[in-house]
């Protein structure tokens, strides 16, 4: 069942409130939309190997500010999978910058792993060409599949904003919200589902509310957004997602799991609710027990990570 809205969401300044109406009444909201709307229109896949070649080492050092490990690797079979993350980190999303960086440096840039992104960031200018270029297309199944029977592996996060903005409570949970659409992908392309569980991510940041009620003011499903997170960022304080602050440096350690085998289902499985929910079971069951022993591993990542600075 999805959450409930957080108590601290219910109860804006009516400050905030004033501020949200000023907004709404501005075009930038419908600006963004429209060049949302343009983007999509776009071929999917530009994936720039020689820019890819150049941004590693740049992606590399910034790991390494989170002192990102990422442990597993040799056990992604060849292309094509489908990995399968969870999404951590609010705007930054460092472990998905570790996961790259693991790729290319044991497959090299001649097997790309493409990405599907939030589609609102294909509207914004500079973000949108640098996505493209590193493999990222908008979320769609059909992107998705095309890369697949391409013979492309594909890098999913299932739960999408609703989990990379889960409140800081939530921050060792793998939360999906029941969506299901990336188990039907992998049955009709059959291929093995590979999941990637990173820890840390989360305490780089302070989500203190998805914020679906201040989304509903701001009228964000214009821009395919379903909430309007409140985040407490460094220097900003509360401040919202469209203000990136500064990630704290908590040691991310990613780990990936043994691929999971749903070929023998079929394709036609994808209509049966039965097996849609065994293989959801099955891989959420896989991904909160790695990201518990995680956890359990080093249960103060920023804590942890500060103190490896010192020695």
């Amino acid at each position: 069942m999805p959450d409930q809205p957080d108590s601290f969401e219910q109860k804006l300044p009516p400050g905030v409130v004033r501020a949200v109406q000023r907004f709404m009444e501005s075009s930038v909201l419908d600006r963004w939309a429209d060049a949302t709307e343009a983007s999509l229109h776009q071929p999917a896949r530009q994936f720039d190997p020689e820019f890819m070649r150049k941004l590693v080492p740049k992606m590399e050092t910034f790991t390494r500010y989170f002192d990102a490990e990422v442990r597993g690797m040799e056990r992604v079979p060849q292309s094509p999978v489908l990995m399968i993350g969870n999404h951590s980190g609010g705007i930054v999303t460092p472990d998905t910058s570790a996961v790259y960086v693991a790729w290319y440096r044991t497959r090299g840039f001649d097997d790309p792993l493409m990405g599907l992104a939030f589609d609102a960031i294909f509207g914004v200018p500079g973000w949108r060409e640098l996505m493209r270029k590193i493999g990222q297309m908008p979320a769609s199944m059909h992107n998705a599949e095309a890369a697949l029977s391409d013979g492309n592996s594909v890098l999913l996060y299932p739960g999408g904003s609703y989990e990379v903005f889960r409140p800081w409570k939530q921050r060792n949970r793998i939360v999906f919200n029941e969506r299901k659409g990336f188990i039907r992908l992998a049955l009709r392309a059959g291929v093995p589902v590979v999941p990637v569980v990173g820890h840390g991510g989360h305490e780089t940041t302070f989500v203190l509310t998805r914020g679906e009620r201040l989304a509903k003011l701001l009228s964000a499903q214009r821009v395919r957004m379903d909430g309007a997170p409140i985040m407490f960022q460094v220097p900003w304080g509360l401040s919202l997602p469209a203000l990136p602050g500064i990630p704290l440096p908590a040691r991310i350690t990613v780990q990936v799991c043994e691929p999971l085998d749903w070929t023998h289902f079929g394709p036609d499985a994808v209509d049966d609710p039965e097996i849609l929910d065994t293989c959801y079971r099955e891989i959420i069951e896989v991904m909160q027990t790695t990201l518990d022993a995680l956890a359990n591993e080093n249960p103060q990542p920023l804590l942890s990570r500060f103190r490896s600075r010192k020695r």
